[in-house]
């Protein structure tokens, strides 16, 4: 028998940028991929988004030889299904991960996106149920955190 943890976070960000602008940057594939695919240390095997409710987003990867935590021959999977989206407001989804095939983890997550003066008040809430060999709500909190500062410096390139 595995075990399964049950653990939630919270993300409370301000961008610079207003709800339509950050709401965009997870609408539009290639904003999208820009800020949440791309980056050093990752091989993209595959990306496809289809932003709509009951559509999906799927992700195939791995870390750059010289990079890897968990071996050269690790692939990544990531499957995504937007389960509500209310244009400039919220965003939730549930996505699940897996390692060489095998899931480690399924999260449902809600997106919120306020009017903050001219920028976008953003918080991210995941609910996480994490399996045998998954990496943990404490990896996963600081890897969203990670990808928020590139939602971020997106944005300000961007502008």
């Amino acid at each position: 028998m595995t075990n399964t943890t049950h653990a939630s976070f919270v993300i409370e960000r301000t961008y610079s940028a207003s709800p339509p602008r950050v709401f965009a940057a997870w609408a539009d594939p290639e904003a999208k991929r820009a800020w949440f695919v791309e980056g050093e240390g990752w091989d993209i095997q595959s990306y496809a988004i289809d932003f709509r409710e009951g559509g999906g987003e799927t992700s195939t990867f791995r870390f750059i030889k010289g990079q890897e935590t968990f071996g050269e021959e690790t692939i990544f999977g990531n499957q995504t299904v937007f389960n509500e989206i209310a244009p400039n407001e919220r965003i939730v989804f549930t996505y699940a991960m897996d390692r060489n095939g095998k899931r480690f983890s399924i999260s449902p997550v809600t997106v919120e996106l306020k009017p903050a003066g001219a920028g976008t008040r953003f918080t991210f809430t995941e609910h996480g149920a994490y399996f045998e060999g998954a990496d943990g709500v404490k990896m996963r909190e600081a890897g969203w955190h990670e990808l928020l500062q590139k939602l971020a410096d997106h944005l300000a390139r961007a502008n």
